[in-house]
């Protein structure tokens, strides 16, 4: 190591050097040796050269940096190992040469090199990140410190180079931001919201997806106690749960999936479930909550509750109206009968002079005038039911069938059937009584998931398609043992029925239903085995849907 910029050399001017200058070192490199003072005459002679080899020593031992001299005009004056390390070059390869040798040469082409010199003369000091170029030709990227060095005159002395290797340094902040990035995008669009939070129940993280469920921003929750998201009742117990936890380790949510509930920015309390895990960082435990929004999955399930009792309900109403009407066929006639026979025996009395026989014939023409009333009474009451007293609305179609299915399936996936849905999604409207029609389509679902019980193969589809002009038709196929061709014609009668435990109300009712509303239904077989019903109701016009 030749002497440090800035140091004076005492035997500078005073003739040749000793005839052996420098001592190997362990390495083979040169160093320059310096008598220590106490084997010279005056030992404050020596007292520069002493911190000239203790400061080349020092230098020599950041191995980790490049560190040398350049002149003011750009050439290496001082070399350490370091910078052989680094470089490549040895001290006796570099000396002397211009610096614009470690530079790319684009860099070159640019005049970087001298730019960067003249800024540091000017600032007296620049620091930046830049690739620089070693002695078999590779690039590395570089942290670069450049400080102009200047005598007791204000003269510039050159110029001292600290060089730091930086590229694997960049390479692992580049691959931890790559995998910052990466988590971020996905906690960014995972679906469930996730809070992040120290062990005292401080949010450290809040993701997008909590934000949308709680109503806050990031900025608003991060550094507060996670108790302001819950109920004031539950945030008293998880910070009682929390110490408990740092104090005794015993767990009481962690590892657990819970119900419970959330509190929103605008004061709503809402149904959430909650699971927790624990992590420790760099000796740092944190809890990460996944907290997932239910209260509409339980307004589904109310909903599904309440229409299933509706269902039930209509189903009982309309198994009484297709009871009374078919009691209406049945009683018409002999009331029909009663009503003729009154009038022949009064016929056969005629007009008779005896008192009593008059008041008898009399006696059995009101008879006979009450019972063509009865008969009238029933015939309006049959009217009445087959007419299907609807509450007709306008509804749209796809949610109304998919409603349906959503209820008509619970099972299916248990009984190992696959289902396909081909339902038109668009503007659709339909004007029935919306109840009605989808009890329709329930009674239909159930059969062809009983009907596929012992079916190898058990396939059941719903679809709805055009119909004739103003009208829709939704089918029901499954992949069943199909219906016995002797019975298929009487299928919709009343009290005919398939099932050994059946009443063989359920399609007459279906037929009530749809007939009601102006639509056919009818039934036909699938190959090579299954049965295929389809019903038709009708589309609600346009100036009704304006109405």
């Amino acid at each position: 190591m030749i002497l440090a910029a800035g140091v004076s050399d005492p035997t500078a001017g005073q003739g040749p050097e000793p005839d052996e200058p420098h001592a190997p070192s362990p390495t083979g490199r040169p160093t320059r040796m310096i008598a220590h003072p106490s084997d010279m005459g005056d030992p404050a002679a020596g007292r520069p050269a002493v911190l000239a080899e203790e400061l080349g020593l020092l230098i020599d031992a950041a191995t980790t940096y490049a560190i040398y001299m350049l002149d003011p005009q750009g050439r290496v004056t001082i070399w350490n190992r370091g910078a052989e390390r680094i470089k490549g070059w040895t001290e006796a390869e570099i000396i002397g040469r211009d610096a614009a040798i470690f530079y790319p040469a684009e860099d070159v082409a640019a005049g970087k090199p001298r730019a960067d010199l003249e800024r540091a003369h000017a600032g007296g000091r620049i620091e930046e990140e830049s690739w620089r170029v070693r002695k078999d030709g590779s690039e590395f990227l570089a942290s670069v410190t450049i400080t102009a060095l200047h005598d007791d005159a204000g003269a510039l002395r050159g110029f001292g180079k600290v060089i730091r290797d930086i590229t694997d340094e960049k390479a692992a902040e580049a691959a931890i931001l790559r995998r910052e990035h990466h988590l971020r995008s996905i906690l960014n669009t995972v679906p469930d919201a996730m809070i992040v939070m120290n062990e005292y129940g401080v949010i450290v993280s809040f993701s997008a997806a909590a934000a949308l469920v709680f109503g806050y921003e990031t900025d608003e929750v991060i550094g507060r106690n996670v108790a302001m998201l819950m109920p004031p009742a539950n945030a008293a117990a998880h910070d009682a749960h929390l110490h408990t936890y740092r104090r005794t380790g015993v767990r009481h949510v962690i590892g657990n999936v819970r119900l419970e509930h959330g509190l929103r920015k605008n004061g709503e309390v809402f149904p959430i479930e909650l699971a927790v895990g624990e992590a420790s960082i760099a000796g740092e435990r944190i809890f990460t909550g996944f907290i997932r929004d239910i209260s509409q999955r339980q307004a589904t399930e109310r909903r599904l509750k309440e229409l299933q009792a509706e269902l039930v309900h209509v189903s009982r109403v309309s198994a009484m109206g297709t009871m009374a009407s078919t009691l209406a066929h049945e009683i018409n006639q002999p009331l029909t009968a009663i009503a003729n026979y009154l009038e022949a025996t009064r016929d056969m009395i005629g007009d008779a002079p005896s008192p009593l026989l008059a008041e008898i014939a009399e006696a059995l023409e009101l008879a006979a005038a009450q019972s063509l009333r009865a008969g009238t009474i029933v015939r309006r009451l049959r009217a009445f039911v087959e007419g299907g007293d609807t509450a007709l609305r306008v509804e749209p179609l796809a949610a109304l069938v998919e409603e349906a299915i959503s209820l008509g399936l619970l099972g299916a996936h248990e009984a190992g059937i696959t289902v396909t849905t081909d339902i038109r999604q668009g503007a659709d409207l339909v004007r029935v009584d919306r109840i009605q029609i989808q009890q329709v389509l329930v009674n239909l679902i159930r059969n062809a998931i009983q009907s596929m019980a012992c079916a190898p193969d058990k396939r059941l589809t719903i679809a709805t398609l055009a119909d004739r002009e103003g009208w829709v038709r939704i089918s029901v196929a499954d992949t069943g043992a199909g219906i016995d061709p002797a019975i298929r014609e009487r299928l919709f009668d009343a009290f005919s029925t398939t099932k050994s435990d059946g009443m063989g109300l359920g399609l007459s009712i279906c037929r009530t239903i749809v007939e009601a509303h102006g639509g056919r239904i009818w039934v036909e077989p699938t190959c090579p085995a299954g049965t295929a019903f389809h019903f038709t109701i009708p589309l609600a016009t346009q100036d009704v849907v304006d109405g």
